[in-house]
């Protein structure tokens, strides 16, 4: 979206175009198109109209009832933290007893909403101009906020008593996964947080040998979904902690913890039961930790699956009961499918070189049965494992 379309959109009509258009339930593009030239509007503010209420309706994963009346990009949205992890985000610095924070690099404002929300003094800032303006119109409502259109890098941070930044991690193209082509550069980012109290906000997938020894990192993970690594420096950072693998559930929050060197899981034979492990374990490279907490093992020292005799009920795992173990061989398992029946083939890998929708069509499953078969690895030996879910 350039100036020129988010002055539109912000004009009466295009609010008005903005009222009319409800992404809740299943709407009809061409009609609604149709009806709106009809009522003499602009068939480009009707395109801009229609993207940004598609935005709204996609950002309300992440802001809930907020989404309705803020302003969002694709990309802006698709960095931007959920609400509930904003909110943690901010509750480090209140615990901190920081006052006032700088959000570098602010997007269109969910943190910079979370921090005000605590009562902390906010200097917000974008360096883009049209994502700075749409952060300015989504924090209005906060009067502890001053949202600036500036290059962080040239900001005499001293000004600030805690920095939180959210380095740029795509350009106009792709998703940047060099942290070295982060904007801000990911050196001079960390040579900042080092100075004060600060949390820096990443993609789960950033180098383990990037993460520095000062920093507290943590892994989020939200029902699953995992969201971001964060690190954590000086008054921010929690004592005699390295590394922190967090799960928001609807049920709670559930934490792993470790100040220890990285240790491999025990290594032993796979079980009765195989256990998944929520994939803030694995980015954390916590298994060992949870493997000790659950009394189980890895199937091999490579592989992130955990197993054992018991079936267990953690919030880090979600348990299978082993059915069958196959040798891994299209043949028997597509003769295993044909003789049981089984339509509904529900496929996941770990360790192993396939594409689960292309090991579909080659299995031809066909029938009123389902099942769930694991394609995984141990040693050099491929298997088959049909299960069905614990609990």
């Amino acid at each position: 979206m350039n100036r020129d379309e988010f002055l539109q959109l912000l004009s009466k009509e295009g609010q008005s175009l903005l009222a009319q258009i409800d992404y809740s339930t299943k709407l009809d593009i061409v009609k609604t198109i149709t009806k709106l030239r009809a009522q003499g509007h602009d068939p480009a503010l009707i395109a801009n109209a229609l993207s940004q209420a598609k935005l709204r309706k996609r950002a309300e994963a992440k802001f809930g009832e907020f989404a309705e009346r803020m302003f969002f990009t694709e990309d802006a949205l698709e960095q931007a933290s959920r609400l509930q992890v904003a909110a943690l985000h901010a509750n480090r610095f209140k615990q901190a007893e920081v006052t006032q924070v700088a959000d570098l690099g602010c997007g269109i404002g969910a943190e910079s909403l979370a921090f005000a929300s605590l009562d902390l003094k906010v200097s917000a800032y974008e360096i883009d101009e049209v994502t700075s303006a749409i952060a300015a119109y989504n924090l209005a409502i906060f009067d502890n906020i001053e949202v600036n259109s500036q290059d962080v890098t040239k900001l005499d941070l001293e000004q600030h008593q805690a920095l939180f930044f959210d380095p740029a991690r795509r350009n106009s193209k792709a998703r940047l996964f060099n942290p070295q082509d982060f904007a801000p550069n990911f050196d001079w980012v960390i040579e900042q947080a080092k100075k004060r109290p600060s949390g820096i906000k990443l993609g789960p997938g950033h180098p383990h040998n990037q993460i520095p020894q000062e920093a507290e990192a943590q892994w989020v993970s939200v029902e699953g979904d995992l969201v971001e690594l964060s690190l954590w420096f000086n008054e921010t950072k929690r004592p005699n902690i390295k590394r922190s693998a967090l799960l928001i559930t609807p049920e709670g929050k559930y934490e792993l913890n470790s100040n220890e060197p990285e240790a491999p899981a025990p290594t032993g034979p796979l079980g009765e039961y195989l256990h998944e492990p929520d994939n803030a374990v694995i980015r954390s490279h916590l298994i060992n930790e949870l493997a000790e907490q659950t009394n189980t093992h890895t199937i091999d020292p490579q592989i992130a699956y955990l197993t054992g005799n018991e079936n267990i009920t953690s919030p880090w795992l979600k348990t299978y009961k082993i059915k069958e173990t196959l040798p891994f061989d299209r043949k028997h398992l597509k003769a295993y499918i044909k003789q049981n029946e089984i339509g509904i083939l529900e496929i996941k890998k770990r360790g192993a070189d396939i594409t689960p929708e292309q090991l579909r069509k080659e299995l031809s499953p066909k029938g009123p049965n389902s099942a769930t078969l694991i394609i995984t690895r141990i040693g050099e030996s491929h298997l088959a494992l049909f299960v069905d879910p614990a609990r």
